[in-house]
This record gives structure tokens, sequence and C-alpha cells, in this order.
């Protein structure tokens, strides 16, 4: 039962009180009407009721008997009348002209209905709100008409009293982020529920840096003795990216009905080495490289297939090049591929789960950019996020990754052989990975928490290392805790993946990625993560670029995973200071070691290798200009103290990287 309680000019009684008596059990309930005067008893029971009604002020009420069948469910409209000694209620606003005059008193003694059933619906759902339309005020006292809604005014509104960027600036610029526009998806470019939003990006990478190098056979210094080189490097990459999204639906809160999608990229890369056969396979090529490569990185068509609740749960599917991060900091699988995706979410949002496959493109070498040439490689993912897993503020992710990487033969853009890897047995082999993951991010009180957990299972069926074909049985966990404290973040991590104690043996229990950008242990900082390290002599590299794992593999993103590897240990020690609003530092100390290195003695044929691979050192900033993510400039440097197994390795001289990159997003 629900209804209203108002007075005999129809305003709402706010605070009455109504009590229902069943009649047969004699158990009363007792409610007080809102400041609308809408009062509800939901899920009563059938019988018969008796009502009573009171309000200071108004005479009691006691209407006639209400008779409620099974499912029903019953609107009244109750009056109350002014007691005699109460003062006529008078409003403290004035009234609108526009309204005309008010309505008359009504003389004491007239007849006023007390009583009025307005609805009964035995269809209707428990607790089902019904109104009664003739007790709501008039539209012109509620409502304003608006002939566009997306051309409503700003207010002007200086908040700080001085130069800045914020909302309600009197004076915006055409590079203001908060000022109004309609290629930005601001406003509907036709009706009144279809957008574009257009964004140009611009990414300025400089990289200076130390890293092993061999004079090779034809050294860049003639009469060479000495086995390591120069390995001095510098690099220079630009890229220039345009997003055009077109969508339809709301601008905010609820999913997209469809959405059209086109990201094409251009990258134009440089490198200066002081050695030959780096930018090349051919020493003729000296020892610079210019190279242009454009690429399309995101276009799909997604389309919403049905909203699954009131609380914008919905189900959607996006067919197309699409990015994809499998995990909550990048340690499985991170990449802008073709593929179809299912995805949505439920319980309000508590729950997101995703269902996709990708059939993968090759990269160009030079700019990791996408070519239209494909590659003899799928993935599948399956991976379902619940928040508040164990408890407020912890969300848990679990997931299924399958890698199915087919032999094949390919040489990178500068004339490496990256496919099958140029090491023991030069033969075409396939891979056949599943991963299962259990990931999570969230606090525990004041305490930060993110960790994951990957367990590897599969085939290889002639792993080069090995020289055979392998049963794969590999780990990788990490788990970084953090505490805030005013504007400072203190964190500790730890980052293991299992390593091969046997090479030779019939199972690979080195741990690999499909495609990781891990940020974890101090990210694009650390050196160990950001810069590629190359083996003397062999044609793969301990670690590469954007990576934690020494996989052994040619190159992380045209090479294939290689579960035979030493695996790694880290432990991680850092700090984020909020300097500013506007600039963020960062520092990070790292201790690294290998887990296993029978592959690497294998590998070198050099005995012993020792575990440690020394002390990573590095410190960086992130400075915004505007204070939004327009214009973003990361800098930072990094220092690698070999430990003795590096040593056994290269030599024991200290690596270090020192980078600047400028984003301008619009």
């Amino acid at each position: 039962m629900q209804g209203t309680v108002g007075d005999s000019t129809s305003r709402g009684v706010v605070g009455a009180v109504i009590a229902l008596t069943n009649r047969a059990t004699g158990v009363t309930l007792t409610v007080s009407a809102n400041a609308e005067g809408v009062f509800r008893f939901p899920e009563l029971g059938p019988g018969t009721y008796l009502l009573l009604v009171q309000s200071d002020g108004f005479e009691n009420r006691t209407p006639d008997d209400v008779e409620l069948n099974s499912g029903d469910v019953v609107t009244i409209a109750l009056t109350l009348m002014p007691s005699a000694t109460a003062a006529a209620r008078a409003s403290r606003l004035p009234r609108r002209q526009e309204l005309g005059p008010p309505a008359p008193a009504i003389e004491s003694g007239a007849a006023v209905p007390s009583y009025r059933e307005l609805n009964r619906r035995p269809d209707a759902e428990p607790g089902q709100a019904l109104v009664a339309l003739d007790l709501l005020p008039p539209p012109q006292e509620v409502f304003l008409a608006t002939p566009d809604r997306w051309n409503i005014a700003m207010p002007q509104w200086d908040r700080y009293g001085r130069k800045g960027e914020y909302p309600y600036v009197r004076k915006s610029r055409w590079w203001d982020p908060f000022n109004r526009n309609r290629l930005k998806g601001d406003e509907p470019i036709f009706g009144q529920q279809t957008f574009l939003n257009i964004t140009a990006a611009a990414e300025t990478l400089a990289d200076e840096r130390l890293v092993p190098a061999t004079s090779n056979v034809s050294s860049a210094r003639p009469g060479s003795s000495v086995f390591f080189g120069k390995g001095e490097q510098f690099a220079l990459s630009e890229t220039f990216r345009f997003s055009f999204d077109l969508f339809h639906g709301d601008t905010s809160f609820r999913p997209v009905d469809w959405r059209i999608l086109v990201t094409p990229a251009v990258n134009v890369n440089y490198l200066n080495a002081r050695e030959l056969g780096i930018v090349n396979v051919d020493v003729r090529d000296g020892t610079t490289r210019q190279d242009f490569h454009p690429g399309l990185q995101e276009a799909f068509v997604e389309y919403k297939i049905r909203d699954l609740s009131p609380n914008y749960d919905f189900l959607s599917v996006r067919a197309g090049i699409q990015s994809f991060s499998s995990d909550f900091r990048g340690f499985l699988f991170v990449d802008e591929q073709p593929g179809v995706r299912l995805f949505g979410n439920l319980h309000s949002d508590r729950w997101e789960y995703n269902f996709a496959y990708f059939n993968f493109l090759e990269k160009n070498t030079n700019s990791g950019l996408n070519t239209f040439q494909a590659r003899r490689q799928q993935v599948i993912v399956a991976n379902l996020y619940m928040q508040d897993f164990f408890k407020p503020g912890y969300t848990a992710q679990f997931s299924i990754h399958y890698n199915k990487d087919d032999a094949s033969i390919h040489y990178d853009d500068n004339g490496f052989l990256v496919r099958p890897a140029p090491v023991g047995i030069f033969q075409a082999h396939t891979v056949r990975a599943a991963y299962l993951g259990w990931t999570g991010n969230g606090h525990f009180g004041r305490i930060n928490v993110n960790h994951a957990f990957y367990q590897a299972l599969g085939t290889d069926d002639l792993n080069p290392i090995a020289g055979r074909s392998v049963t794969i049985n590999a780990q990788m966990a990490a788990a970084e805790v953090s505490l805030d404290k005013d504007w400072s973040r203190y964190k500790v991590s730890s980052f293991f993946a299992s390593g091969d104690g046997n090479p030779r043996g019939s199972r690979a229990t080195g741990f690999d990625s499909i495609v990781d950008v891990p940020e974890f242990a101090g990210g694009i900082f650390s050196f160990w993560n950001r810069e590629g390290i190359r083996f003397t002599g062999t044609g793969v590299a301990l670690t590469s670029p954007d990576s934690l794992l020494p996989s052994l593999r040619t190159n992380k993103e045209e090479g294939q995973a290689n579960f035979v590897n030493p695996g790694i240990f880290i432990l991680n020690a850092g700090a984020d200071f909020d300097l500013t609003p506007k600039l963020k530092s960062l520092v990070n100390v790292n201790y690294l070691r290998f887990e296993r290195t029978a592959p690497l003695e294998l590998l070198l044929f050099e005995s012993p290798i020792h575990n440690t691979i020394g002390v990573d050192t590095s410190l960086g900033f992130q400075y915004r200009p505007p204070l939004s993510e327009n214009i973003v400039i990361i800098g930072g440097a990094s220092a690698l103290s070999p430990g003795q197994g590096f040593r056994d390795i290269y030599s024991g001289k200290t690596l270090f990287s020192v980078f600047a990159n400028v984003r301008f997003q619009f």
C-alpha cells in the first residue's frame, strides 16, 4: 500500500503519521510521510486494514477500511482538514504572478473527502511507486523548457581569482581541455545522441644509453682487437596518432549503443650506434639508421547487444583492431591486434568480464607499429574482474590465456632472423601455451596491494635451446605493498619468474609471457625494464625492451615465447613524491638475480655463471604544465651496477640510460 497525505490545498503534509492496523491480527504498523507527503507500506499480506492519520495542526482522520487481496498494490490519497485551533499556514515565498491569484480558502465545515483510492494493480511488483498525478505541482513550477540542452550557456565564474586551467575560465583557448568543443564529443554532430571525438597526439622520445655491444667481425674501428666494442647509442622517435571516435548514446554513465573508432599512426625514428651490425645485419649500412612507418593501430566496430539492468549493466561486442591489456600491470598480454571481443559487466558493475580472440599482425621492427602482414599466431583470453572480492576496496581478477604460435620463418625489418631463434637448432617450431592467472589490485585499510600469479602449461614441439620437444610448466609471481603518507607513497615489491635448471631436459620451467609491458618495479624508469640487452655473438637477447623477463628470445613482439630461460628474482624499494600538483618524482632501487643460470651456461659455453645480476637505481619525474593530460613531460635516468653474474657474461662496466618523453594531446 502507498499513498499521499495532503491538506485542502493539495499540499503534501510533511511528517504526518499513518498507522495501519490489521483487523484480524491486531498488528499495527506505523510510518511517517516524507517531504512530499508520500508514504508506503511494502509487502503487506491480504486482509482488512484500518487507517489512522495524525498530524499536528490537523484533525485526525480514520477513513473507511481498506481491503487488500494477494498481490494488490493500492495507491490512495488522504486529505486532512486543519483543526479549529490551528493557525492558517502561509507560504514564506512570494507567489509568481503568472500563476494567477491563490485558490480561495475553504470555509470551515465544508465537505472535503478524506479518502480516495487512486489505483489498484494486482499485477504490479511489490513496492512499485504509483504517484497521484493530480497531487503533483504544475509543470511550470518544476520544469524549464530548453530548446537545445547542448547549447546551455556555462556560467561565468572565476573560481580562484587568478590565471589557470580550470572550468568556467572567462577567456578560453582552443587547446583548453575544459573548453566545450563539438569535435571533442561535448555536443552531438547530428541529432541528439551521435557524437564525434577526434584526438590527435604527438609523442617524442629521446634516449641516450650505454649497453653491451661487440665490435663484431667488421668493427667500426679498424684495427680493434677488443671483443666488447663501444656500446653508446642514441635513439630518437616521433609518433603521431590520430583517433576518430564516432559513437551513439549518452555522454556519461550509460555505455554507448554503438561505436566506430579508427586510429592511424605514423612513426619516424633514428638510431645512432658506435658499432657496425647493430642498425642492420649488413655492416655496409654503417652505424646510423633512419626509418619511417605508417600503421593502423585501431579500427573496430562496437555494438551494445543489450542492457542487462537499470544500473547500466550491459553486454557488448567489439570487432576489429583494438587495444587490450589482460591484467592490472601488463605482466602477460598488452597489445593492439585484430580480434573479436565480447565484454560487459554485472551486479551494478561489481563484475566485469571479457572473452576475446586475437589473430596477430606482424609488427614493424623499428617503430613497434602494426603492419598489414598477417602472422601465424592466435591468442584467446577469458577473464573476470570482481570488485570487493575479500572486502570493499579490493578487486580480484581470474583469467585464462591461450597462446597458439604456429611454426614460421620471419626476418625483421633490419634483416635479422627472429623466427626461429638463431641459436641451437635452426628449425621452425610451434608453441602452445596456456596461462591460468589470479591478479589483484586494491587496498586493505591504508595498505595498498597489487599482486599477480600465473601458471604456464603447454608444449613446444622443438625448443631451439633444448634441441627437443618440451612440455611447459612455469610460474610467475609478483606483489607490491605501498603506503600513502601526505604527498608521498612508499612501496616495496618483488617479482619472480621461474627458471630452467635442466635446459636439455624434456620439461621447460622458465617462465615467458605473450607480449608483456609491465608497469612494475620502477617500470620504464628502471634500466633493466626499459633497455634491451642483447647477447654478444648470438642472435637472441638477454632481455627485450619494456620487459622484466630474461626470456632469451630474439624479439618480444616478433619472436616466439621461449620457456627454456634462466628466470629472475627482483626485489624493489621505491617512493613516489607529489612535489607540486604538476610535478611528480619517482625513486626506485632494484636488486636483480637470476633464478637459474644453466640455460646461460649452455647458450654461451661458459661456466660457471653466478646468479647476481646487479643493482638497478633510477630517478624519474613527470611534469604536467597545464595540470591536465594534454601536455605531459616524462624523464628519467637509471644505472645498472653489474653483479658477479652479469660480469661473467659481459663486463663490470656500469650501464646507464637517460631519456625524455614529451607527449602533446588534443
